[in-house]
């Protein structure tokens, strides 16, 4: 008799684990970060008021696009169900994406590009939303991934609408205007190059344990990562000065620094290519 009561027992205690363990395994991708929520958080105020145990007062948090933004579209992204998708999407993503709409409008202007300053702002969300899915957290932080996708929008539609003008108007005005127009797309394929090098030296940054199996090859990677970072001083340089250089801080021959320097070349390549056609 008692051990049927005690077998019963077990029974039911069994049958409450596994309940547990399922719901556990079937916490849904949202679920996971509003369960979270609390402790990114936490780290963010760490993160913005470092000294709050000293003063004894929090910094107003300026910063719309915070690593909580991040985390909230990655979570969207592997959710399957649509409400979570939408209530994380309005909660913790919408607001993002708009300031940074607008940043980017307001910023560059794009003069050519058709609406108010709001219309630009929903047709930009819209095409964001469209490659969404496309972001991952090996393409570094979103923030800089969608900046750059949001002006890349905003520079092609400039330049449709340009291309429509430019077949109604005088030739006077074409010519200042296109003076205008390439300088500006001069600047900002700067900006835009910059952008990516900051994501691609981070991004490679990380992959280089991985990517190289010698000590040898690991220490050139971190030495011409460590150049590109501060490449505002590569321009001072000439390739043999640079080759020098990497070889002072590797004692390396040239050999193995050339193989290095040509996969990491033929990486950036790629990257970018896959960075400008996302």
């Amino acid at each position: 008799m008692h051990l049927k009561k005690n077998y019963k027992h077990l029974k039911t205690y069994m049958i409450s684990l596994k309940t547990n363990k399922d719901n556990i395994e079937t916490l849904s991708p949202v679920d996971e970060f509003y369960k979270n929520l609390p402790a990114y958080q936490e780290d963010l105020d760490k993160l913005l008021n470092p000294d709050i145990k000293r003063r004894g007062r929090k910094r107003k948090n300026k910063m719309y696009f915070t690593p909580i933004t991040e985390r909230a579209i990655i979570a969207y992204n592997l959710e399957e169900n649509h409400a979570k998708r939408g209530k994380v999407y309005n909660e913790h993503m919408h607001y993002a994406l708009w300031k940074l709409s607008q940043n980017i409008i307001n910023r560059f202007k794009f003069p050519y590009m058709f609406g108010s300053t709001e219309d630009k702002q929903y047709e930009v969300i819209g095409f964001i939303l469209q490659k969404l899915d496309k972001f991952t957290e090996e393409k570094g932080r979103a923030f800089s991934y969608f900046s750059i996708v949001a002006k890349n929008y905003c520079i092609q539609a400039n330049n449709k609408a340009w291309a429509k003008l430019k077949s109604k108007a005088p030739i006077g005005h074409i010519d200042y205007q296109r003076d205008l127009t390439n300088e500006q797309v001069r600047k900002e394929t700067t900006e835009n190059l910059d952008v990516f090098m900051d994501m691609f030296v981070e991004y490679y940054d990380k992959s280089i344990e991985t990517i190289y199996k010698t000590n040898s090859d690991k220490c050139i990677a971190y030495a011409i990562i460590d150049i590109f970072r501060d490449r505002k001083d590569i321009e001072k340089y000439n390739k043999k000065v640079l080759y020098l250089r990497i070889r002072e801080i590797t004692n390396e021959s040239t050999q193995n620094i050339s193989k290095v320097l040509s996969g990491i070349k033929k990486d950036y390549k790629n990257k970018y290519l896959e960075y400008t056609t996302n």
